[in-house]
């Protein structure tokens, strides 16, 4: 998948990574925790349909600084200013995980900019609790002085046997037993995950992650006003289903899709193609068919 990497430089000096890829009507993709402007999960399908997919670097993810993203709202504000910088008018979001809160706040503030919401295993409501042992555990693992040592353990584990670290990690994506995730899982599919590890930073970006995925976005997701798609999986471990519903519950043009895919990450697995199916057909029809 060719793409291409640029940088748009603010007038305080701040940068904003971004990647392009396709030629056609833009998605602008608000990517998880641990990643950046070089994720691809689902792209192709995006781009086989005749989409370009714009992915800015979020706060303390890539180069992009982290003084962009002091405050949710100044993040998004800064998004707009990236697309006035690349002439684009308006946009179809589609937020993963820890980046749904990006996604909702630009949506809310910015309707005349959206032409629809895609909230993809999203949070949408505060998360990671800081009385919870995974928050002071993140804290520790995905520091900005330990994070890259972490993921090299990782990925060097991975290197030597990625069933093993799959068979470790299950638990904190998915809510099933290993048993049945395994019994659905292809080598394929290990590979992929593999890729995904190969790929995984949290640099400054997961810190301010878990600070900002704090808020409650109660107003943000009652005014968002253009169509919205929600998919989340009922087993999702890391962001649990309670998130969609929540979302579902205020969003007034809120589709919510409840899969029952094996966890959290709903672009690896067997249902992984059905997922970008619907993800295209809600483009086509929901997205597309209002402007």
């Amino acid at each position: 998948m060719g793409r291409i990497l640029g940088k748009y430089y603010f007038e305080d000096g701040a940068v904003m990574e971004y990647t392009i890829a396709g030629s056609g009507p833009p998605v602008l993709m608000m990517h998880g925790g641990h990643s950046n402007s070089l994720e691809d999960f689902g792209y192709d399908a995006i781009l086989a349909a005749g989409y370009s997919v714009l992915t800015p670097s979020r706060p303390g993810y890539g180069e992009t600084s982290v003084c962009i993203g002091e405050t949710l709202r100044s993040a998004v504000e800064a998004y707009r200013k990236l697309l006035d910088f690349l002439d684009i008018a308006k946009v179809d979001v589609l937020a993963m995980s820890a980046g749904g809160p990006s996604g909702i706040q630009f949506a809310s503030l910015f309707p005349e900019r959206v032409r629809s919401l895609t909230l993809q295993s999203a949070v949408t409501k505060p998360w990671m609790s800081s009385t919870d042992r995974e928050y002071a555990a993140a804290r520790l693992l995905f520091h900005p002085l330990i994070e890259k040592g972490t993921w090299r353990i990782i990925t060097a584990m991975a290197r030597f046997s990625p069933s093993l670290v799959f068979r470790l990690m299950a638990s904190s994506f998915s809510m099933l037993p290993y048993s049945a995730i395994g019994a659905v899982f292809t080598r394929n599919h290990l590979e992929q995950f593999h890729d995904m590890l190969k790929r995984q930073r949290s640099q400054a970006g997961f810190l301010l992650d878990i600070e900002q995925t704090q808020a409650v976005m109660t107003e943000e997701l009652k005014n968002i006003s253009c169509p919205m798609l929600i998919l989340h999986s009922r087993h999702d471990n890391s962001v649990p289903p309670a998130h969609a519903f929540h979302a579902k519950k205020l969003a007034p043009h809120a589709e919510l899709q409840v899969l029952d895919h094996w966890g959290h990450l709903l672009w690896i697995g067997p249902e992984s193609e059905n997922v970008n199916r619907m993800i295209i057909s809600f483009l086509r029809t929901g997205g597309r068919g209002h402007d």
